[in-house]
């Protein structure tokens, strides 16, 4: 016990130098890429989506953690607007033929994405691609609609803007808005009653984004071109994953705090299990297996009969023990021991009626006994003996 204390009292000092260097420690700011929108870290669309009724007043904000087929293909979305903003968005070819239909129908889709899979990339011959260059410049975007003040150029930092189409079909696609180098970063195309938007800067919609006004301003401007629909439904399948592979591990390791919660639980429990594998505990002595007493007991008992040479009483048992195994295994009645029992016992042990008829006539003879040798006992023995080698 002394020294389940010392480690007691060790871990707990570990644990309190942890939580003070932890309480101490400069916060590191995440900036994954994520738009999540249950998130707060920069690049998530917390804010987004909670302000979306100010964009969409009136409209019922629903959202979905499901596949785009499984979501449009339910009735009750029909007359909506169907937004997705996602770092990147990758459609099976079912979901984009169900989407196409949905949009036909007269919807709006917009999807926010620097990717939109190899489906939608062949179905509508875009594709995307990103500025890289070692001198960290920023890139403005802005609307090239007349009706907008299309000298007005959106530009943030934190490489915000850096995405653009590098190959559109212009006989199908519109250009919505452009960037600072004249490539386009915001499209829209027809299809039937409805519109689908692609815009390849998603990071505008990000809290990081939404905190500053030119942010605002910009994604305020983008998400107008959707129609103010009662119903819009906000796509989180493609920023959280489908819900039915949530679990509760999920929640631990996606905050730091927790995550090194868990770990540091896993150590102490991996700890305390090597620091116990040594014995606490007397060894437990060996118990020796009963031994077998038959052999034993059969000679006391046999010596008992001897020293008291009872041999009618052992004759009287013996004679009982016999046929009450003759009851059992041929079923026979043995109160009366005549001629009927003797050719009955014979033809059901298929031994010689001349053998049973001594065996049977030696043990009536030994019943009306009041003393009896060695040698009547020994020869009873012996026939009930050859009475079961002969019956096997």
């Amino acid at each position: 016990m002394k020294s389940l204390k010392i480690y007691l009292i060790a871990g707990g000092v570990f644990l309190l130098l942890y939580i003070i260097a932890e309480a101490n420690r400069p916060r590191v700011i995440n900036w994954a890429e994520t738009l999540s929108s249950k998130e707060k870290t920069p690049f998530a669309a917390y804010i987004l989506f909670n302000r979306l009724h100010d964009i969409f007043p009136g409209a019922k904000i629903t959202p979905y953690r499901q596949a785009v087929y499984n979501v449009i293909a339910e009735d009750s979305i029909a007359n909506s607007s169907y937004v997705i903003v996602a770092p990147y968005v990758n459609l099976s070819n079912d979901d984009y033929d169900q989407l196409t239909k949905y949009v036909k129908a007269g919807n709006d889709v917009f999807i926010a994405s620097e990717g939109f899979g190899a489906t939608i990339t062949k179905a509508l011959g875009i594709e995307t691609k990103e500025y890289y260059d070692l001198m960290n410049r920023r890139y403005g975007v802005h609307f090239v609609n007349p009706h907008l003040d299309s000298s007005k150029y959106f530009t943030l930092d934190k490489r915000i803007g850096r995405v653009f189409f590098s190959g559109l079909d212009t006989s199908r696609v519109v250009v919505l808005g452009q960037n600072s180098g004249g490539k386009a970063n915001f499209i829209k195309v027809k299809f039937g009653k409805g519109t689908l938007y692609l815009l390849c800067n998603p990071l505008f919609f990000s809290n990081y984004s939404l905190l500053d006004t030119i942010g605002q301003k910009y994604a305020a401007t983008a998400l107008s071109y959707v129609k103010n629909t009662k119903q819009l439904i906000w796509d989180e399948y493609y920023s959280q994953g489908d819900e039915e592979n949530d679990s509760p591990m999920r929640l631990f390791l996606s905050n730091q705090a927790l995550q090194w919660a868990y770990y540091i639980a896993i150590f102490s429990l991996l700890a305390f299990v090597v620091f116990e594998i040594k014995r606490r505990q007397r060894i437990i002595p060996v118990a020796e297996p009963l031994t077998n007493s038959t052999v034993d007991f059969v000679n006391v008992v046999g010596q008992v009969y001897y020293e008291k040479k009872d041999n009618a009483n052992i004759v009287h048992k013996k004679i009982t023990y016999f046929l009450s195994s003759l009851r059992d295994g041929y079923q026979l009645k043995t109160t009366t021991l005549d001629e009927e029992f003797i050719e009955t016992l014979a033809q059901k042990t298929a031994i010689d009626v001349a053998f049973i008829t001594e065996l049977v006539g030696y043990i009536n003879y030994l019943n009306v006994q009041q003393n009896v040798t060695n040698s009547e006992l020994i020869e009873l023995n012996r026939l009930i003996e050859q009475f079961y080698i002969k019956s096997r």
